[in-house]
């Protein structure tokens, strides 16, 4: 039986797309929502992230505001990955701040992730098995170098998953 089942994400690039790539990788269902059109912000015209990642859902409408809900929303829990910072609250990106503002509003558990993975396998077996985990963080753009940093994290979390 194995612990994460799903991974779920926006499919934004940085720690999102770190989470659709290790799953896949690792052979773990993937899915979730993106914004209307599949946009990223390295995918700005249609079909955007749906070429790609066909486990991906449009959401209905265009602001990332509302695929962040609907992930957080359909998930067990949310590992957070990124660096903190300060330019808007306690991180460098307005999407993750949102993120971390909706699991609380909806009572989902949530890691911030400390780039060690025994310590989010720790938080996981608290959790459960068959889990449907939301992976989000900050975009490249926002954090240059998270995507492969994300995908050391992920693909050692899903190795032992």
């Amino acid at each position: 039986m194995r612990r994460i089942h799903r991974v779920v994400s926006g499919g934004q690039s940085g720690a999102d797309r770190a989470g659709l790539d290790a799953a896949v990788a690792a052979g773990v269902e993937y899915g979730g929502w993106c914004p209307a059109s599949g946009w990223a912000e390295d995918y700005p015209c249609a079909p955007g992230l749906l070429a790609d990642y066909p486990g991906l859902r449009e959401a209905p409408g265009s602001d990332p505001s509302l695929r962040t809900y609907l992930n957080v929303r359909d998930s067990h829990a949310t590992l957070v990955i990124g660096d903190q910072g300060v330019r808007h609250g306690n991180w460098c990106s307005p999407g993750t701040d949102l993120t971390i503002r909706t699991a609380g509003a909806l009572g989902r558990p949530l890691l911030r992730d400390s780039g060690d993975p025994a310590e989010v396998e720790r938080w996981l077996s608290g959790l459960g098995y068959e889990l449907t985990l939301n992976v989000a963080g900050p975009r490249e753009s926002e954090q240059p170098g998270l995507y492969e940093r994300a995908r050391v994290v992920l693909g050692a979390l899903l190795g032992h998953s």
